[in-house]
């Protein structure tokens, strides 16, 4: 039986206002935010490609949309009937409007091809609209045609969607069938740690728990080797996430050493124990300090290229280590 090295693994879940959209207007704060967004992410990109890092970017769909006409033109076939409307993104547009036909902090078709031209770069999905899969009064035949579009876009420009990533990790057993059905081949779910479960009204102690685990070590993470990913159950695999990067914070020098120390152990236990260690953020946590951020991620590729020489630590996509598992 042959063993699984260490692997690390990026996902970044890439949505702009489209992630926000429920509880932030855009004024000029988030315009500022967004603006730094979309700064660095060719940065980050610049980084990836320079110290051969594997990153899978799961983008909204809408992303791909040149302007309004174009997304306008382009909507499913079947519309989210959420009970509560204010968590569709339709219905944010049908009561705020784009900024402009080709609104920056909407779409962003450029960054898209940006992404696909860097090497080892996985351009999955976030669904087309930002989709919430939990929420009461959608349908399986809903999500599918929101999943049709996401993937007729990506096709326009030439690529094949692999990997999902749910909106806010709602993640929804029911709806793996339609991912299979669509070529999806792998979807990201949460920890497995009771405070980790989907992120629907999580209660006051879940949402305690988490942002201390952040910081502090509460309960050993569970390492995960490629092997303890099942593979039984057909397609799409589930990949686990193991950790959310959390934005440097002014004024908190105290939890930024200790979550960045928290990180960087864990990758160190994981590299030595070939176990699999998952990180992931959005492109919009780096909004508010850009700089600082930055030099934080630095940090963590610094230190995973000390593990890879060290242990043989590797990065690989999501679809990547899919396909390692499959070949098996």
């Amino acid at each position: 039986l042959m063993a699984y090295p260490g692997v690390f693994c990026i996902s970044l879940d890439f949505e702009l206002h489209w992630g926000c959209f429920e509880n932030m207007l855009m004024d000029e704060k988030a315009q500022r935010y967004f603006n730094n967004t979309r700064d660095i992410i060719p940065k980050k990109l610049e980084l990836f490609a320079d110290q051969d890092i594997h990153v899978t970017w799961a983008a909204v769909g809408m992303l791909f949309r040149q302007n309004r006409q174009e997304w306008e033109a382009g909507k499913p076939a079947v519309l989210p009937t959420f009970d509560n409307p204010a968590v569709s993104a339709y219905e944010w547009i049908d009561r705020h409007g784009f900024m402009g036909d080709q609104d920056p902090y909407h779409f962003a078709p450029t960054l898209v091809d940006k992404i696909k031209s860097t090497p080892n770069q996985e351009i999955g999905t976030h669904t087309y609209a930002h989709y919430f899969c939990l929420e009461h009064g959608q349908t399986k035949e809903q999500f599918r045609c929101d999943m049709e579009m996401a993937c007729q876009v990506a096709a326009e420009k030439g690529i094949s969607l692999k990997s999902l990533v749910f909106p806010r990790n709602q993640f929804n057993q029911e709806y793996l069938s339609v991912c299979r059905d669509l070529g999806i081949t792998s979807v990201r779910s949460s920890p497995d740690i009771w405070y980790w479960e989907p992120a629907t009204g999580s209660s006051f102690m879940k949402k305690l728990f988490r942002a201390g685990d952040a910081y502090l070590k509460f309960q050993p993470i569970k390492m995960v080797s490629l092997e303890d990913i099942d593979i039984s159950g057909g397609l799409p695999l589930q990949l686990p996430a193991t950790r959310l990067y959390r934005p440097w914070k002014q004024g908190q020098p105290l939890q930024n050493t200790l979550k960045m120390r928290r990180i960087l152990n864990e990758m160190t236990e994981a590299a030595r124990k070939n176990a699999y260690y998952h990180i992931w953020w959005h492109p919009h946590n780096f909004g508010n300090n850009p700089k600082e951020c930055f030099s934080e991620l630095k940090q963590i590729v610094a230190h995973f290229n000390k593990l890879r020489s060290q242990y043989g630590f590797m990065s690989l996509t999501m679809n990547e280590i899919t396909e390692l598992l499959l070949r098996k």
